[in-house]
């Protein structure tokens, strides 16, 4: 052992000139050891010093960077080879930890900062079957191989699904076995961070999942992981009563030990610090806060590392954002007042199913416009909130893509098209943040599995479609120029006429106003309605229009001269020509 006046600080494994520091919490082991290939794997290894608060600590002299390694614990009778708890890289999720340099990725200068929450369109993406072949997962390389698609749509933040370290070969990734690596088969650390330094490169934030409702629940080290437990559960990581249970295994962490907050919240942390990364998405927080997920059994412990995780990344990183799924549409997930969990934004489950019901109702009478206003309008803060019709929990087992929800003898029909993306045009236009799910630009009709790669064939047979998404992302962010008001917050409502099954509402950001006019039926309408100001509205984007597929009828969609005579509580009024199941966005000329 190397002998060192000072323990170094820190847990898990930290190589210096000399060789590698570790520490390790196993608070009821009797002695620790590390071994690996730096003892050539010997059976007694290099022993550790207990220190306070049950950790224990060594530093190998000769352990380098690529070596493995496992913790040899000794409790009673048993003897336990143990993952580093907190290794960023490892051989599988059943083999050894890999020693790695935190700090031997070169940044080359990397300095982004993520896009204010008005200007972020967010494309969420699975990394193994984005870009894959039958038989073979991808990578964080074939991911990166397609920045120049995703920055030619224009989105500027990509979700990332969980990259940690999963059991087998395929994943959702919402299993973490290692909740610190990043998965051996997406490349690793190294190949995590190239990603989001060419990402920034394209002006693309990252934000990437997180799972602290459980881990697991195979292939995991940290069950039982000092041989220590009680009712045959989990141990010093987890829950030992029932507060343990959750619909994916008996794994959820005990919030309520300081060790396990300090994991999860160094791991939130680790994130932002050492990968760059620009935000956090966390998974099924509902699972966090409450016992059973029905919203009864509190759990006072998960709210409160919600909120000491979501101060500490306010305070330390005021530029990213910290998304939570919860589905419950509370407004306390994003307060930051006492009892608040401290989130920027949430899922809002209050937009996907209506607007999927207007989407795929077979007949145009089911369609409620009411129902759909009510959608749009959201909270009165709509940048809590993020929109979409399509995400990796709603077209996947058994739940279709909206294609194929809308016709699912012909979802590349005149119908699938024209609803399809009249959808993706209303998250796009909706007060909020918007996502899109990858290969919605171009259609794609496969529901989503795993070991399912998208058909990136359509990206060129519907090109035109992917074009069009790109029209309406550039719009939404005011690329131009023209359109500033579809990037403020303030949303009212023009028109309604639930007959003729159509819609009209401004966005407004100050002084500056966008016009969005829908027609949810099957025949053109002629739209009149108020307008926020009399004069010339020039048309910015028509979903109808023939240059974005051979199928649509382009509607002559003429740009509107408002008369100064009011209607609606507005100060003018004007028509609008509006196709079948088509969007118009309008601004002033």
């Amino acid at each position: 052992m190397s002998q060192h006046d000072t323990p170094r600080p820190g847990l898990g494994s930290m190589p210096h000139d000399g060789g590698t520091a570790f520490r390790v919490w196993a608070p009821n082991a009797d002695s620790v050891a590390v071994t690996g290939s730096f003892t050539d794997w010997s059976d007694d290894g290099e022993p550790m010093v207990a220190e306070d608060g049950g950790h224990w600590y060594a530093d190998v002299a000769g352990a380098r960077p690529g070596d493995e390694y496992q913790f040899v614990i000794t409790n009673g009778e048993q003897r336990l080879m143990r993952i580093d708890p907190r290794a960023r890289a490892v051989t599988h999720s059943s083999g050894n930890g890999v020693v790695y340099d935190r700090d031997g990725f070169d940044w080359e200068g990397d300095a982004f900062d993520c896009p204010p929450h008005d200007d972020l369109v967010i494309y969420e993406a699975h990394i193994g079957s984005f870009v894959a072949t039958d038989g073979d997962a991808g990578d964080l390389g074939g991911l990166a191989g397609k920045l120049g698609h995703l920055a030619e749509l224009g989105v500027s933040a990509v979700e990332l699904m969980p990259v940690t370290e999963f059991a087998g070969d395929y994943s959702w990734g919402y299993n973490p076995s290692n909740p610190f690596a990043v998965s051996s088969s997406y490349g690793g650390p190294d190949a995590l961070k190239d990603f989001v330094k060419q990402a920034h490169r394209h002006g693309i934030a990252v934000v990437l999942d997180v799972v602290i409702n459980h881990f697991g629940p195979s292939d995991l080290a940290l069950w039982q992981f000092d041989g220590w437990s009680e009712n045959e559960k989990g141990g010093i990581y987890f829950y030992n009563d029932e507060r343990s249970a959750t619909p994916w295994g008996d794994t959820r962490p005990d919030y309520g030990r300081e060790e396990v907050r300090a994991y999860l919240h160094d791991n939130a942390l680790m994130w932002l610090e050492e990968f760059h990364l620009d935000g956090l998405r966390f998974d099924a927080t509902l699972y966090v806060r409450t016992v059973d997920g029905l919203g009864s059994g509190d759990v006072p412990e998960g709210w409160e590392l919600m909120r000491s995780i979501t101060a500490a990344v306010r305070e330390r990183h005021p530029d990213a954002i910290l998304i939570a799924e919860d589905l419950q549409s509370d407004p306390a997930i994003t307060s930051t007042d006492d009892g608040g969990a401290g989130f920027h934004a949430q899922w809002d489950p209050g937009f996907v199913h209506p607007v999927r019901q207007v989407l795929t109702a077979v007949d145009d009478h089911e369609r409620s416009m009411a129902e759909l206003a009510e959608a749009l309008r959201g909270a009165d803060e709509p940048f809590r909130r993020v929109v979409y019709t399509e995400s990796h929990d709603e077209v996947a087992e058994g739940s279709l893509r909206v294609p194929d929800e809308v016709d699912g003898g012909d979802p590349s029909g005149w119908a699938a098209q024209k609803r399809a993306i009249l959808g993706l045009a209303l998250a796009l236009t909706a007060p909020g943040i918007p996502m899109l799910f990858q290969g919605q630009e171009f259609l794609e009709r496969q529901e989503f599995r795993d070991t399912v790669p998208l058909d990136w064939e359509r990206a060129e047979q519907f090109r035109d479609i992917v074009r069009l998404t790109g029209d309406l992302v550039r719009l939404r962010r005011d690329a131009d120029g023209v359109s500033r008001g579809l990037r403020g917050a303030g949303f009212e409502v023009l028109h309604l006429d639930d007959e003729a099954k159509s819609l009209a509402w401004a966005r407004r950001d100050g002084q500056d106003v966008a016009m969005v006019v829908v027609n949810a039926s099957a025949e053109p309408r002629d739209v009149t309605t108020g307008m926020p100001s009399a004069g010339t509205w020039a048309v910015r984007f028509n979903s109808d229009a023939a240059t974005y597929s051979a199928l649509f009828a382009g509607h002559k969609t003429l740009d509107v001269e408002a008369l100064e005579e009011p209607l609606d509580d507005q100060p003018a009024r004007g028509t609008v020509s509006v196709g079948a199941y088509t969007l118009v966005v309008l601004t002033p000329a």
